[in-house]
């Protein structure tokens, strides 16, 4: 099989991992754009772009994979206000895009683990929710998107707001946990990343997956396929 070919859009420390992982495993980068500045010459002759920037640039970054016919995997957050927009765009374009706000495979599982647990406990209505997300002092949403989609999803199951508790500070990569608590017992439920390369392997896992199709896509439905 052909070694697939990667553009980078974004080369902070997300970008220099999924570089590094993509030549250990043979892939072939076709270039690099460094944030915010532009030139997205890297995209002609790529088979999929992987994009982690900023929120703001998101959307434009987007727009030119669309525009170059090139895929994108995109793992910045605190665009998705725009998703909507950006989905009529990829339906224009016949496009491909799969954006999610967390590549860790264990970050998906966590997820509906959450889901299972707030489903039982919704009928009891005895346990308070809250959740706490801690990240790096550089990491710019807050709450992250991770954290958004947690509560967003769990709330629904509960019929009841969660709230959410951002912590930033150091170098931490991710740590994700949510407390239901009673006056006699609580359940904690946590989910900790120790190394971002487990996004940097998430990212070119779903890049991979995502050659060859069209549409708009999350991490649920590279998981869903199997074929990872």
């Amino acid at each position: 099989m052909k070694a697939p070919r990667v553009a980078l859009i974004g080369y902070g420390k997300m970008g220099r991992a999924i570089r590094q992982l993509a030549v250990d495993r043979g892939w072939v980068v076709t270039g690099v754009v460094e944030r915010d500045k532009g030139g997205l010459n890297a995209l002609a002759g790529a088979d999929v772009a992987i994009e982690f920037t900023t929120p703001s640039a998101a959307t434009g970054n987007i727009q030119a994979a669309l525009d170059a016919g090139c895929p994108i995997v995109v793992g910045t957050t605190g665009w998705y206000d725009a998703l909507p927009t950006v989905e009529a765009a990829v339906a224009r374009a016949n496009g491909a895009l799969l954006w999610a706000p967390n590549f860790s495979i264990g970050a998906v599982v966590f997820r509906h683990l959450i889901e299972d647990a707030a489903r039982r406990l919704a009928a009891l209505g005895e346990m308070d929710p809250h959740l706490i997300e801690t990240h790096h002092a550089a990491k710019r949403d807050a709450p992250s998107g991770t954290a958004v989609a947690l509560a967003s999803h769990a709330a629904a199951l509960l019929g009841r707001t969660v709230p959410i508790t951002s912590v930033r500070v150091g170098s931490v990569p991710g740590t994700h946990e949510l407390l239901f608590d009673a006056p006699f017992e609580q359940i904690r439920l946590e989910h900790v990343v120790r190394d971002r390369r487990v996004f940097a392997a998430g990212a070119l896992r779903a890049a991979e997956w995502l050659i060859g199709r069209r549409g708009v896509f999350t991490l649920d439905d590279v998981l869903a396929t199997g074929e990872t």
